[in-house]
Parts: structure tokens; sequence; C-alpha cells
């Protein structure tokens, strides 16, 4: 077939998947048909390419009219984003293959709940058997013995000795009568 005998095309189609199909299956040759059957299939590709540009160009004309309803509802692709993840974030909780997934790892986690608090109380009985060993008794007792002299030393803290301090708590230092530390000179 020569490019006239296609009928009129638009450089700005792509070419759909079934014409592409139809471009690949080998023509039959053309003497079997006559001549009246080719001007009537000739007409017929004309008309069905024409429905074609017809329904591109009201596509293109929907699409610019929801483009406009979307503008007007105040819907920009950052809302229409929001709402495609939202609603593919729902699809996903609740899939069959997330419910099995989230069902496993709760099972896991109260199985490692349970082996941390056993690892605890294994902990725990086997820092009482440490304190209940011989060594760790005399350890103990020799604690409270120095704990029980410590607290009945008596305080040698003097409240004269308080108020004989400086705000720091640095001690004043006793001058002779009529000298000055040095940072306190007479004017």
């Amino acid at each position: 077939m020569e490019e006239a005998d296609q009928g009129p095309k638009s450089p700005d189609i792509i070419p759909e998947v079934g014409e592409d199909a139809v471009n690949a299956v080998p023509c039959s040759p053309c003497t079997a048909l006559t001549e009246e059957e080719q001007a009537e299939l000739h007409s017929e590709l004309a008309k069905v390419e024409d429905e074609i540009q017809t329904l591109s160009q009201v596509l293109a004309a929907k699409e610019k009219q929801v483009a406009d309803i979307k503008r007007k509802l105040g819907i920009n692709p950052l809302n229409e984003f929001k709402q495609n993840l939202s609603k593919g974030w729902n699809e996903v909780t609740t899939s069959t293959a997330y419910k099995k997934t989230s069902e496993t790892l709760s099972q896991v986690g109260q199985k490692a709940t349970t082996a941390f608090s056993s690892v605890g109380s294994a902990i725990s009985r086997k820092l009482e058997d440490v304190r209940n060993t011989p060594t760790f008794k005399s350890f103990e007792e020799k604690v409270e013995t120095l704990k029980t002299k410590m607290s009945q030393t008596p305080s040698t803290g003097d409240t004269e000795e308080v108020s004989e301090s400086t705000p720091d708590g640095e001690p004043v230092a006793e001058h002779p009568e009529g000298t000055c530390p040095p940072d306190q000179k007479t004017h």
C-alpha cells in the first residue's frame, strides 16, 4: 500500500496498539480484491481514522474540563498526590499480605517480649544468688560498719566559721589592723 492509500493521518497521532498489530500483519495481495472492494475499504479506513481523530479531540477537551474543575475545587497536584498516597496506603493496609505480615510481626514481638522477660528474671535470680554469697555478705557488713562509723562522727562545722566566709565560701583572711587586703584599697 502507498501513503495516499492509507487515508489522512495527523502527524501528532501516536499509533495505537491495534494499528501496530495491523501494520505487522502481512497484507494479502491486493489483486484478490476487486476495485470496488478496495474503494469500499479505503472509504471505511478514512472513516475510522476520522473517528479516531474526533475521539482524540474529545478526550483532550474532557481532560481540559477535568483540569478546570479540579482547579475550581482547589484540587492541586499536591493535594491529588496526597489523596492518591492515602488511598494507596489504605489499599496496602487492607491487603491480605499486609495483614499476614502485621500479624506475624506482632507474634514475633510478643515472643521477644517473653524472651526478654525471661532473661530479666534469670538475671534477677542470679544477682540474688550473688547477694547471698559469703563474700558479698562480708562486703555488705564492712560497708554497714563504715556507714555507722561515719554517721557517729560529730560534725566539725562551726557557725562562726561560716559567718567569716565570703559568698564564694572562701574563708576571710585576717589582716592586721590598719591594713587592707590587696583588692580592697582605700581611696
